[in-house]
């Protein structure tokens, strides 16, 4: 039994060593480290790119990973052909300057790269220094550009670098690759320098050498170099992880005599101190005040000319909650502009509620250098975004090669904190000529117009009539007015208007934003025809109405609020539309249906033509919209809406075309043949009447006459101007009797004979009415749609009289109506009671 297993076992011996020698070896590598080089070779297993199959390192046995040490020989090969994708080389060098001599002046690459085999390589020097001396290295070959922690070098050459600040603390300086502007670094206590070189890469020199100096006091001082324009991104040691507790950090910065200088913070955050203060420091050719102090917060100097440096300071930090000291800034260097010597002072001393900002436009990045654009606060204080507030005046300069890649927005406040001051009271919306006098396109000015909650309402009136900007008609004005609402939660927006349109005035509920938002650089050209003055006006309930004058020339399309998100549940928003008195007004609306399903409550529109008050009432949700129809006279649209359903929304869009007024033939016609006859009745009666009234033997006295209360003179929501009420009023309107009995006797003197009684002539009223518009029928109605109008007359009919005259008539017996005309008035408003 033992002789079979020894034959198995020789068998599978025989077996594997046939496989071995099969297996696909690379060629051999010799490396011979010198004794007290301080030089240690490591090959291990790198990131596996491919998927896992077996490569070994070939020695004495097979290995994963092999180590050679100082006086140590080794030859070796890998048993596959592609070695680079399954491992890596480092090659550390350990220096003792405290203990030994250093090797100052250039650092070679060793062993040299022509013997090390084609893998990733990484050489590593790590120097230890007394605390007294500073080790400065300094990089010929390029210098270097740092970069971020999710970064990589686009070559794959990478220069990792840290330093100590104690015998066993390291802090990382930074990661850097290669064609930027460090050209230096000095480190106090040691540093530790790793040089990574992918396996393609056929560099055999360092690129760097080493110096020795005097302490410099600090963690690290990096010097960066300018030859030109250009930029630079540095970042605090152990970025993005904390700065050392209480360390300094120093940049020196190297800028050509024409050249200028801005710093901008691009990214910081602060730890909480117990001891000191974080700070930066500059020190700046030519001030009298150096070093400079800034909190990491403050706007960073910039337009500076000259050589420069920049330290930032730590704290002795708080140990239970110690924060986080970091920083990343940028440093951009240009040709000082034609107009940076010119200073503009922005004066809002007067102003107490606006606020002024300017900002970089948005572009695309381009991969190219691109001068910086910089606003200079008194010539020295620069930055990207400049803000701007009241109460002061500012001077401020351009460090810019191209003014048009910045631009303005403004915000001004206009409130009203007791309304009993404020009604009626009006402001002109109109831009502060130092706003216009800057050489920037402003993009926004807001108003933002504040009102008490329902005490009063908001009035805009433009000088120029707005149109409202749909797709059937764009706005190609230089600027638009956005308006929208500002209470909070609310998200309301009413539309974008420009002039040249039909609307004369906008009217809103609450607190309103008004944005004059530029689309074009001529705009300062055009800026005399931007004026829009806003009122205090009694409170109304409705969220906006709208007053427009039809155009004879072209169509009005007119929307409502919320167009792309549907108006608001439970929101009521008229149009009062003007008909000139020889037009005809033909009202079309864009969809059949609205679409709109609602979850409580009742969707309406009411069409009220505002002479007759006659009404239409339609649901929005259930009924066709109407079609085509024309109006003879001034009317009202009404939209109200319910709480509709999720995904439906209420959003109409309708417009309004004038024709003129024609008059038919054949109603001309029938009109004169029946005048002549009404005429040849009316003589008549008149011959029969003076003929009967000649035999009558008894004298009567003038016509007397009685009151009517049917007739309504109360003009719509007009002041009250009398105490009683119209049906108590007996001042109005009289209706002739022909019988003097009635009050006769009261005419007749001592004598028996009639007085003469004074009389004249009735004049009705001519002043406006219609001023409100109709009132909706409660949301929760489920009446169906009431058609309360007359039929239209026909296109021929002549148009009505706009006073009628009034007429006597003789009653044929003595009763007198009092019932009441009184128009409905909005159920919005308070209706005015008549008076005396």
């Amino acid at each position: 039994m033992a002789s079979l297993n020894c034959g198995v076992t020789v068998a599978l011996l025989g077996v594997l060593l046939l496989g071995a020698a099969r297996l696909p070896r690379g060629m051999a590598y010799e490396i011979d480290l010198p004794r007290g080089s301080g030089i240690t070779v490591l090959l291990k297993p790198g990131t596996q790119t491919l998927p896992m199959k077996l490569c070994y390192i070939i020695s004495k046995r097979w290995e994963t990973t092999l180590s050679i040490k100082a006086g140590e020989k080794k030859v070796f090969s890998f048993s596959c052909q592609d070695p680079y994708n399954y491992f890596v080389i480092e090659i550390q060098k350990n220096i003792d300057c405290v203990s030994g001599q250093c090797p100052f002046g250039e650092v070679h690459l060793q062993p040299s790269t022509s013997v090390l085999p084609t893998l990733n390589r990484t050489f590593i020097w790590d120097i230890k220094a007394s605390k007294n001396v500073s080790l400065e290295l300094q990089f010929s070959l390029s210098r270097l550009r740092q970069i971020g922690p999710a970064e990589g070098c686009p070559d794959g050459v990478t220069h990792r670098i840290s330093g100590r600040v104690d015998a066993s603390t390291m802090v990382k300086i930074g990661t850097f690759c290669g064609n930027g502007t460090v050209s230096r670094i000095k480190m106090q206590e040691g540093v530790n320098l790793a040089l990574d070189l992918p396996w393609f890469h056929n560099r055999n020199v360092s690129g760097f050498s080493i110096a020795n100096r005097l302490s410099i006091k600090r963690l690290c001082i990096i010097e960066s170099v300018f030859e030109g324009e250009g930029s630079a991104t540095l970042m605090s040691a152990n970025y993005p992880d904390g700065f050392p507790e209480d360390e300094l950090m120093t940049w020196q910065f190297v800028i050509p005599a024409p050249l200028r200088a801005s710093v901008s913070f691009l990214q910081f955050s602060v730890s909480n101190c117990v001891k000191k203060e974080e700070r930066v420091e500059y020190y700046i050719p030519g001030s009298t005040t150096n070093p400079e102090v800034f909190k990491l917060e403050d706007q960073q100097p910039g337009n500076m000319a000259g050589n420069f440096n920049l330290s930032l300071q730590g704290c002795d930090q708080d140990a239970q909650n110690p924060g986080i000291l970091r920083l990343q800034f940028q440093v951009s260097v240009q040709h000082p502009q034609n107009g940076s010597n010119k200073t503009y002072v922005v004066d809002l001393s007067k102003e107490r509620t606006m606020s002024l900002s300017i900002e970089p436009r948005p572009s695309k990045l381009k991969r190219e250098f691109v001068p910086g654009c910089f606003v200079c606060l008194n010539s020295r204080t620069c930055s990207t975004n400049l803000t701007l507030t009241a109460g002061s005046k500012h001077s401020i300069s351009f460090l810019c090669d191209d003014l048009t890649r910045l631009w303005i927005n403004a915000e001004k406040t206009i409130s009203c904190l007791d309304h009993r001051y404020c009604r009626r009271t009006s402001y002109s919306l109109q831009l502060p000529q130092s706003i216009l006098q800057l050489p920037l396109q402003l993009h926004d000015f807001t108003w933002k117009l504040l009102v008490p909650k329902d005490r009063l309402s908001l009035a805009l009136v433009p000088a120029q009539k707005l149109q409202q900007h749909t797709h059937e008609r764009v706005c190609n004005t230089s600027f638009s007015y956005l308006v929208a609402s500002a209470v909070p939660g609310q998200d309301l927006y009413f539309g974008s208007f420009c002039s040249g349109g039909s609307i004369e005035q906008i009217q809103v509920k609450e607190n309103i934003s008004v944005t004059l938002r530029t689309f074009a650089p001529n705009f300062q050209q055009e800026s005399s025809k931007q004026d829009l003055t806003v009122s205090f006006i009694p409170h109304f309930k409705e969220e906006s109405v709208f007053t427009v004058t039809s155009d004879t020339k072209n169509k009005v399309y007119l929307r409502t609020p919320n167009w792309d998100r549907g108006l608001p549940s439970l929101a009521s928003v008229s149009w009062n539309i003007s008909v000139p008195r020889n037009q005809v007004a033909c009202l079309t609306f864009l969809k059949e249906r609205t679409g709109v399903v609602c979850q409580t409550g009742r969707a309406f529109m009411i069409i009220q033509e505002q002479r007759a008050h006659a009404e239409e009432i339609f649901s929005l949700e259930e009924e066709v919209l109407p079609k085509p129809s024309f109006r003879y006279h001034s009317f009202w649209v009404n939209i109200s809406n319910c709480s509709p359903m999720s995904g439906k929304q209420l959003d109409l869009l309708f417009w309004v075309s004038l024709s003129p007024r024609t008059t038919d033939l054949t109603v001309i016609v029938l009109a004169v043949v029946g005048g002549g006859a009404l005429l040849l009745f009316a003589l008549g009666f008149i011959i029969c009447f003076v003929k009967k009234n000649k035999k009558k033997k008894i004298t009567k006295g003038p016509a007397v006459g009685i009151y009517n209360g049917n007739v309504n003179t109360q003009m719509p929501m007009q002041p009250k101007k009398f105490q009683k009420r119209r049906k108590d009023n007996d001042s109005h309107v009289y209706a002739v009797i022909d019988d003097t009995m009635v009050y006769g006797h009261l005419l007749q003197d001592a004598s028996g004979s009639f007085l003469q009684a004074e009389v004249d002539t009735y004049r009705p009223f001519q002043g406006p009415t219609g001023d409100f518009p109709p009132s909706p029928p409660p949301t929760n109605s489920r009446a169906p749609t009431v058609k309360l109008a007359t039929d239209e007359p026909p296109p021929g009919s002549p148009p009505e009289s706009d006073s009628e005259p009034y007429t006597f008539s003789h009653p044929k017996d003595g009763k007198v109506s009092n019932g009441s005309t009184d128009t409905p008035l909005l159920d919005a408003h308070e209706p005015t009671e008549p008076g005396e």
